[in-house]
């Protein structure tokens, strides 16, 4: 099976089953060995930031030898069993059924007038403090996630697998993993987080762009304004802390017409984000159900754009 066919089987499983819970995930198999890693390079290496970077090389390293030798073990078995243990590895490395699930109850939640229950939906899928916020808050928050983990649980690993395969897909997800437990500027992690928050920065770069210039053509498809989301893209994608995250969500900040940014809390600490997009209309619930249909968008636009680059090299050099 060609690794465009695995893709396209990934994306499907995924989109139809989501992420199981009861079964041995490969991104909790990463965190509980990011944990061990990190005791055990604490305790050899004395300098923080160098520990954070023997963590890294060791849980690269064991993920990687991990899934190659989970695929070779079932090809040695039949070669249907290495390719479907493949496909496996791939799905396991998008969440796109999940991401639309989580926002979607918090939709959900507002449109029962339920603010208290949307607080908490939200706090599950955001790293802000979410006890205060009000119904516009809520919004932004989900919003806000919705754009920034199209990349992270999408379409960056729908370029990495086309780039590398399982492994490459599984690698990336190690390191998008340990950015998400490692990557706090908080004094525990300032200088341990410093190589994963830096290597995550580096692989998410190029999928950051590409992702946020088709979700201005996906705008179109959604009946969202294409024109208002190229133009906040190119004025405001840099305003955000992250050198990524603002790229798709100065894109979706203009295809919804609203502002993103702002006031928020982190670990009870105030916070003003620059504000990206414009304030032509407050957050109402609708705009998350509009937030999804344009990642749906996009990811479909990002997998046919995957595909049709494998196809078309395949052509050329075989």
């Amino acid at each position: 099976m060609s690794l465009e066919w695995q893709i396209v089987l990934a994306l499907l499983i995924d989109t139809v089953v989501g992420d199981p819970r009861r079964l041995p995930h490969p991104v909790r198999l990463i965190g509980r060995l990011a944990a061990g890693s990190e005791n055990l390079c604490r305790k050899l290496v004395r300098s923080e930031r160098a520990a954070g970077v023997c963590a890294v090389l060791l849980i690269l390293a064991a993920t990687g030898l991990g899934g190659w030798g989970a695929i070779r073990l079932a090809a040695l078995i039949d070669p249907r069993a290495g390719e479907l243990v493949s496909v496996l590895i791939i799905y396991s490395c998008f969440a796109a059924r999940d991401l639309i699930s989580h926002s979607s109850r918090v939709y959900a939640a507002l449109e029962q007038d339920d603010l208290a229950e949307a607080r908490r939906r939200v706090g599950m899928i955001v790293g802000r403090d979410t006890s205060e916020l009000d119904g516009q808050g809520v919004v932004r928050a989900c919003v806000e996630s919705v754009a920034e983990n199209t990349v992270d649980g999408i379409t960056a690993p729908l370029f990495w697998a086309a780039v590398g395969g399982p492994i490459g897909v599984l690698l990336y997800k190690a390191v998008n993993t340990m950015d998400s437990i490692f990557g706090y500027k908080n004094e525990r992690y300032f200088d341990f987080g410093w190589a994963p928050a830096r290597l995550d920065d580096l692989l998410n770069w190029l999928p950051a762009r590409i992702t946020a210039v088709l979700m201005v053509a996906a705008a179109r498809f959604s009946r969202l304004s294409a024109p208002d989301a190229w133009r906040i893209f190119r004025r405001d994608r840099h305003n955000h802390a992250s050198p990524n995250a603002g790229q798709s969500e100065a894109a979706m900040a203009g295809a919804l017409g609203f502002r993103l940014g702002g006031p928020a809390v982190y670990f009870g600490r105030p916070v003003f984000k620059p504000v990206i997009g414009d304030d032509t209309m407050s957050p109402v619930p609708g705009h998350i159900d509009q937030a999804n249909r344009l990642a749906v968008a996009t990811t479909a636009l990002m997998a046919v754009l995957s595909v049709s680059v494998l196809f078309l090299g395949g052509m050329l050099f075989n």
